[in-house]
């Protein structure tokens, strides 16, 4: 089987798209920030842990059923809109209190949990329909129609675990480097306040979109 596999484009297609800024990246950077680099990082898994969920969607023909049905696509991407604007709102609010970033204070009840964390990653990736189009437009073609194709996809997304879990984590040990700074009120205010309204434009974005 992996013979048949293509891997320089594919691995450079997979690097590309972790690396380029979006929710995956906001949520990362906002988690390490408020609670160190250990809910970055559990942050990173449950976004990558749906990658798996993906990868399987699609390698068993349900894209195709849900990109397929104009009803069941628009209620799948308003719900994962809804979730966006959900942690977009919750970020504005946390900029308008007069205090700054924590990190690890167990005094704080409201303060994001290592549960929270791995829970906010897994259903921001699997509520986004977006990396199913992209896994279903772009998996087929370095599948072997020889071989399993759920066996060939989860084994891209494997890799694609390990390329995004490597660069979120990077992401998150480098705010973590920086948790002084970052725990000034003015500066966790701006962070906040920017994440919310990050999170607030790509779930309208998502909402609004048609595809």
């Amino acid at each position: 089987m992996l013979e048949h596999f293509q891997w320089l484009p594919f691995l450079a297609a997979i690097t590309v798209l972790t690396m380029s800024p979006g929710v995956d990246t906001i949520l990362v950077m906002r988690n390490a920030a408020s609670g160190g680099w250990r809910l970055g990082f559990l942050t990173s898994l449950g976004i990558c842990m749906g990658l798996f969920a993906h990868a399987t969607v699609s390698a068993l023909g349900l894209s195709v059923i849900l990109l397929g049905s104009a009803g069941l696509f628009t209620a799948f991407k308003l719900a994962g809109a809804a979730y966006l604007v959900y942690l977009g709102v919750q970020a504005i609010r946390s900029a308008m209190k007069p205090v700054g970033m924590t990190f690890n204070d167990a005094k704080n009840p409201k303060a994001i949990t290592a549960w929270g964390s791995f829970r906010q990653g897994i259903l921001s990736n699997v509520l986004n329909p977006k990396p199913i189009i992209f896994y279903m437009a772009f998996l087929p073609q370095f599948i072997d129609p020889s071989h399993s194709a759920l066996a060939q996809s989860l084994f891209m997304a494997s890799l694609h675990f390990i390329i995004a879990m490597v660069w979120q984590t990077f992401l998150a040990l480098m705010v973590h480097k920086a948790r002084v700074w970052l725990a000034r009120p003015k500066v966790a205010l701006v962070l906040d306040g920017l994440t919310g309204v990050l999170l607030l434009g790509f779930g309208v974005k998502l909402a609004l979109s048609q595809r």
